[in-house]
């Protein structure tokens, strides 16, 4: 059985002493908690003071995106071996808001992919479709141009260090979020491209994808308890401890009723 992740997207919140603030009071409610696995993704400048704060923790630390050269003359840009350096684990790659307000595009995501294989991150990969999209009954083509963009070249060794992160668009802050039907048919079609991609059932049967858009404490336990939905990339509620706590603890709960 594939262990649930649940990520919190901090985005552009939270200052240093903010940061650890939420992050101590986190530890206590999920440090070793069961049959999840947990990540935080604060900005680049909270990254040292809450990799300290996790010392011994069972929290992961995750980025929010990486460039994919290790080094050059890219102002602005933080490269794979830095995010290493500062403790990260997981990087998110190919948000939406990335490639709405950055024009990044499906081959940006598959070099940044590359770059965070090559330096030992887990890559969260993300993808979903636009309410226009999804109203012209475009989403299944949306969703498989992207898996197969992103992804390309991936063999099923790597794909144990990559997530994918299921995120329509028209769920992302706005308070609307798909159903819990509408969820695990996005996640069963993509793991199906997966299997057409990595030549295998077994292998695509391993890959984690999370659901993510306008997630919260009310919905996680019906969303997260789809068969092909293994856990959240949360952004919003992930800035309260308290909801989400509530989020690692409904996928938790998911996976033990499955169980």
């Amino acid at each position: 059985m594939r262990t649930p992740l649940v990520a919190g997207n901090w985005k552009c919140h939270l200052t240093v002493p903010e940061a650890v603030a939420l992050v101590q009071s986190l530890r206590k409610p999920l440090d070793g908690l069961k049959g999840v696995e947990v990540v935080v993704c604060p900005p680049y400048t909270s990254l040292s003071a809450v990799k300290s704060q996790l010392a011994s923790s069972s929290i992961a630390l995750g980025a929010q995106d990486l460039f994919w050269e290790p080094h050059g003359a890219f102002t602005g840009e933080v490269s794979g071996p830095m995010l290493a350096d500062a403790g990260c684990r997981f990087c998110i790659i190919g948000h939406s808001e990335r490639r709405r307000y950055f024009g990044e595009t499906d081959e940006a995501a598959h070099r940044k992919l590359l770059a965070a294989l090559a330096h030992g991150l887990t890559a969260i990969v993300c993808i979903g479709e636009t309410l226009e999209e999804r109203e012209q009954g475009k989403t299944f083509e949306v969703l498989k141009r992207q898996v197969s963009a992103a992804l390309d070249g991936a063999t099923a060794q790597e794909m144990a260090r990559v997530v994918v992160a299921y995120e329509p668009v028209w769920a992302i802050g706005t308070g609307r979020h798909a159903t819990p039907e509408q969820a695990q048919e996005a996640h069963r079609f993509i793991r199906e491209r997966l299997t057409a991609l990595l030549g295998t059932p077994l292998a695509s049967q391993t890959v984690r994808i999370q659901y993510g858009g306008s997630v919260t404490a009310a919905n996680a336990l019906s969303l997260l308890s789809q068969p092909d939905v293994d856990g959240a990339l949360v952004g919003g509620a992930s800035l309260k401890a308290d909801s989400f706590v509530a989020i690692v603890k409904a996928a938790a709960e998911a996976k033990a009723i499955a169980a």
